[in-house]
């Protein structure tokens, strides 16, 4: 599985942010008028609140480990595996399918381990495929969830902005008659609310969200593809023919990898 760091997620939301603050300065604001602790009480606490109510205490409280997901280099197709299933079906097309018994247990991919396992042990071909895509299905639905606990806040968060808006223009409106100065001052500091909900929104939540959905649809595609390869040795293909099939599963620029990689090796 792929750990290496995605610095793209953390250069997506900091650079987010320091340019929408470089622009307040450009416009002649001051740093110290975006800071409102009331503000990110009521957008960060109503949001977390708005998303237990969704989903569940546990999924909200494990925020901080999606991100975490986020900021990890998404587990899809690769060469490596591609190279690694042709070997597999080269020695069963050679000696059989039982001389893969030995690498089951070196393998680090549990969904690889299990539909190899399976193989071996002689289990019908349908059963194997039904299996694995019940699996695929189950994990998907898993890693929805995640995506869509960000995505949820993302819709929450300028909503609750509008609200402490709201609440700040209350206390203003009560408090007519004032200095007019500090009037304009409480109404500027109330909108802080609005600008902190839309923020968050379309810098952070969002954006996390979709990232998650990316990293998904790409772990589905490896999952997928380890199906077919698995599915393809236990129906005893060409190996030359299965990795045909499974180079359509890699992006360009690894494609080309994999070409390259023959080539120097042929």
């Amino acid at each position: 599985m792929n750990k290496l760091p995605d610095s793209s997620t953390i250069i997506g939301v900091g650079g987010g942010f320091a340019v929408l603050i470089f622009g307040f300065i450009l416009e002649g604001g001051s740093v110290p008028a975006l800071f409102s602790v009331s503000s990110l009480v009521i957008i960060i606490g109503g949001t977390a609140a708005a998303c237990i109510t969704s989903f569940d205490l546990k999924t909200v409280m494990t925020i901080p480990k999606y991100l975490g997901e986020s900021m990890k280099q998404a587990n899809g197709p690769s060469q490596e595996i591609i190279i690694e299933i042709i070997s597999f079906a080269e020695k069963a097309r050679r000696e059989g399918l039982l001389v893969l018994e030995d690498e089951v247990e070196k393998l680090e991919d549990p969904f690889e381990q299990k539909g190899i396992k399976m193989m071996v042990d002689g289990v019908d071909p349908e059963i194997v495929r039904h299996t694995l895509e019940k699996d695929i299905e189950i994990f998907e639905e898993r890693k929805k969830r995640e995506a869509e606990v960000f995505m949820a806040a993302g819709g929450y968060s300028p909503t609750m902005g509008i609200i402490g808006t709201v609440m700040g223009l209350v206390l203003v409106l009560g408090n007519l008659g004032g200095n007019a100065a500090e009037l304009g001052h409480s109404i500027a500091a109330a909108f802080i609310a609005t600008l902190y909900g839309i923020c968050f929104a379309n810098v952070f939540w969002m954006p996390v969200g979709m990232k998650l959905k990316g990293k998904l649809k790409a772990e589905i595609q490896r999952l997928e593809m380890i199906m077919v390869g698995i599915l393809s040795i236990q129906a005893g293909d060409n190996p030359s023919l299965l990795k045909e099939r499974l180079a359509a599963y890699l992006e360009p620029d690894d494609l080309k990898e994999l070409q390259k990689s023959e080539v120097n090796n042929g």
